[in-house]
């Protein structure tokens, strides 16, 4: 049995979703512009910009990264932090419905010419949904048994054709808590089949930009590698070597924690961590499973640590002599929106915590990384799977890939995650920085 163990841990440690969630490369080298590999799009015009936020209507609390979602569409977009929005909207969409909807809470639906476009004014208070009893007594509480059925299911729960999706990816970098690196980019996602293992997803950039203050990092360039294609690996429906198989359930014990609404539907929620017996670094966290069809909605996840040696190969790619790095914290999300008895890969974020001691220095540094992806518009018409030299690959470091920051009207009429406030002085901050390198520059010619 500790063979067969060992041997499985062995193929799973080789699957992206352990290596290649944040893989980090150091160097001495100053990151390089230019826009290499960017496909360009052009922008539409004639759409109505809503602003708003989410909070909880009995304490005021922002509501993380609720789903905005136009109805009888697959135009949606998540809150921030801060429960703070911006959703653009075409013309042909205004007649439409807003629908809002956060687990825990009762969805609500707003018609769209209810919105003020006049900033964040728009305030949506969300109600706890408490879980009637009825609705429990009925089902089955084997904890075991739910996963069994969630994994049998999801080729009947997820799509089986390929999908074409439009999406808004953020990745950054703090320097214990100030923002070095920004990175922002509308990409487009070609979504396999999720009943076929031989058809990957993949990704290409249609417009991105970021910021960087180099001088910020201590000598000390951290890079974040297939940030693009990495967050899809946490779409654990499709990628479902470590957490959902059959196999993987024998490393790991589960039990139900609560019972919660998402989406006006009531789900399970089961917990898992590895078992005591099991050596190799696993993950532990929680799956929403709907109570009807047993779709996974949501995930909330990971990664055991415990053993510095393992955590460390896992994350690390390179790192110059004399530096010692251990990640701290890696946590993961992903969600699903469901759409005529389909669930859809909706948004997923990374964020890993590394300290960083140099052996000559007496105090240390934290980084910590984050990388986040949110589905805003979607198609299963003459889908495409997109040819290699478009394709971001795992060895590519986006902020290499595109330019930096400049125009302030840079997205148009494409929808993306509102930064928080912090990531928006941050934002400020580097734009100032680099506009200041440039009239140097320019001086010095």
């Amino acid at each position: 049995m500790y063979n067969q163990i060992k041997n499985a841990m062995k193929t799973l440690k080789n699957i992206s979703l352990y290596a290649m969630i944040i893989l980090l490369a150091f160097s001495f080298q100053k990151a390089s512009g230019g826009s290499s590999g960017i496909l360009k799009k052009g922008d539409q015009q004639n759409y109505l910009t809503l602003k708003g936020k989410v909070v909880d209507a009995e304490t005021g609390t922002p509501l993380v990264f609720a789903t905005i979602a136009v109805s009888e569409s697959n135009v949606a977009v998540v809150t921030n932090i801060d429960g703070e929005f911006t959703l653009k909207v075409g013309e042909s969409l205004v007649t439409k419905n807003l629908e809002i909807s956060y687990l825990g809470y009762k969805s609500i639906v707003l018609p769209i010419s209810s919105m003020r476009n006049n900033g964040y004014k728009n305030m949506i208070r969300m109600e706890t949904a408490p879980i009637p009893i009825k609705e429990i007594v009925v089902k089955p509480l084997d904890p075991d048994a739910i996963v069994q059925k969630a994994i049998a299911r999801i080729s009947k729960n997820y799509e089986d054709a390929p999908n074409l999706m439009t999406a808004f990816y953020r990745e950054t970098i703090r320097k214990n808590r100030q923002y070095v690196s920004i990175g922002e980019a509308v990409i487009e996602i070609f979504k396999a089949p999720y009943a076929n293992d031989i058809r990957f997803d993949g990704t290409r950039i249609y417009k991105g930009r970021k910021n960087a203050d180099v001088e910020k990092m201590d000598t000390l360039l951290f890079k974040l590698q297939g940030g693009t294609t990495s967050v899809l690996q946490l779409d654990i429906a499709k990628n479902t070597e470590a957490i959902l198989t059959m196999e993987s359930m024998k490393y790991y014990d589960y039990s139900i924690s609560n019972f919660i609404e998402i989406d006006g539907r009531p789900n399970y929620v089961i917990d898992f961590i590895q078992k005591p017996s099991v050596d190799e670094p696993l993950f532990m966290g929680s799956l929403y499973i709907d109570m009807d069809s047993y779709a996974i909605t949501e995930a909330e996840f990971g990664f055991n640590l415990s053993d510095k040696e393992a955590a460390t190969s896992m994350f690390i790619r390179k790192k110059p002599l004399g530096v010692d790095v251990t990640p701290k914290v890696a946590t993961y999300r992903t969600k699903y929106r469901e759409q005529d008895g389909k669930w859809y890969f909706a948004y997923s974020r990374a964020e890993v915590k590394f300290k960083v001691d140099w052996k000559r220095k007496l105090f240390h540094t934290y980084y910590t990384t984050m990388s986040e992806v949110a589905v805003t518009d979607r198609t299963a018409e003459e889908v495409i799977k997109f040819a290699g030299k478009e394709k971001v690959r795992y060895t590519d470091v986006f902020t290499d890939k595109v330019s930096a920051f400049a125009d302030p009207g840079f997205w148009g009429d494409y929808n993306v995650i509102e930064p928080d406030q912090s990531i928006e002085s941050a934002i400020r901050r580097l734009s100032k920085k680099l506009k200041f390198s440039d009239r140097q520059d320019y001086i010095e010619q």
